[in-house]
């Protein structure tokens, strides 16, 4: 297999365990109601699945988020080291590590979450491939051979879980693959735009990051319509449930904590004050303002000694 694929194997082994032993719970869960062989049984197994590498994930949405809003105030001090030190890349990568690290700002965090899940998805998918391949010898992880064969012939409205669009010709999954798919596409445009649109402050919306998120609000439903009809149902239906849990994630964080500078923010504000609640302020508008000057003392005019000896005549 080589050295390499014994890097993979030693990779992917544990995640074939923890996604199977996760998946067979949810699958034993169902199974108390449901036919244990039903394709419903392991439809809500996946979604179950999802649903628990999700709620384990908050934590780093958390700190997402935090790492999100430090950037946000960080900016009025970015903009003046690129004024000072744009001529010199190297200096000014420097100083805004040395700025990121005083303040314990990490600008990559937001790829935290996708990065963990996409072994997860590798492994499920590898998991769901082998058992609609192989049957029982195509058991990984936790799953028995009598569990790989359930899963590789469980139907779903007339359709097979371990079934993908272009292996198959039965309607029922075509239908179904293209419904996940679209639901998959909806999902990620919206999740996107309600970025852009809400949770980003103007002075965003323009320059290379405007555009590379711009270029994902259209770019990335077309990469899921190409891809999702190589995949199993199975895979689709985690994906399409992660998909519908980040976008609630996002709207319920656009509207309870919204980013400074944003429309959002603006709204939530608004919002406090019409239902007497305190309001907060926007922590990037106090830093952009200029604060006030001191004002000056007039100093006293200089008189020469005449005119201090008439006025003290007057006097």
């Amino acid at each position: 297999m080589g050295f390499l694929g014994d890097i993979g194997s030693a990779i992917m082994t544990p995640l074939y365990y923890a996604v199977s032993g996760v998946l067979l719970a949810w699958h034993k869960l169902f199974s108390t109601f449901l036919s244990e062989d039903s394709g419903w049984t392991w439809a809500l197994a996946i979604v179950g699945l999802t649903v628990t590498i999700r709620a384990l994930l908050i934590p780093l949405f958390v700190k997402q988020i935090k790492s999100s809003r430090n950037m946000q105030l960080l900016q009025p001090q970015i903009k003046e080291l690129q004024k000072k030190y744009g001529h010199d890349r190297e200096r000014l990568t420097q100083e805004q590590m040395k700025l990121w690290k005083e303040t314990g700002t990490n600008p990559f965090a937001s790829c935290l979450p996708l990065l963990l899940q996409m072994p997860i998805f590798f492994a499920l998918f590898r998991v769901i491939d082998q058992a609609a391949k192989n049957g029982a010898e195509g058991a990984r992880g936790f799953l028995s051979g009598g569990d790989a064969e359930s899963l590789s012939q469980a139907k779903l409205l007339g359709a097979k879980i371990a079934d993908t669009f272009v292996n198959t010709d039965l309607t029922q999954t075509r239908v179904l693959t293209m419904a996940l798919v679209v639901a998959m596409c909806i999902t990620q445009f919206t999740t996107q735009r309600q970025l852009m649109s809400k949770n980003m402050p103007p002075d965003a919306m323009s320059g290379p990051y405007a555009q590379q998120q711009k270029m994902l609000l259209y770019v990335l439903p077309i990469v899921f319509a190409v891809g999702g009809v190589a995949f199993p149902l199975g895979v689709l239906f985690y994906w399409t449930t992660s998909n519908l849990w980040t976008m609630g994630q996002q709207f319920y964080v656009i509207r309870n904590n919204p980013a400074p500078g944003t429309p959002a923010f603006k709204a939530k504000q608004e919002r406090d004050k019409k239902h007497g609640k305190a309001v907060t302020a926007d922590p990037l508008k106090e830093l952009e303002e200029p604060h006030p000057k001191p004002p000056v003392r007039q100093q006293p005019k200089n008189q020469s000694r005449n005119q201090r000896k008439k006025k003290g005549n007057r006097s």
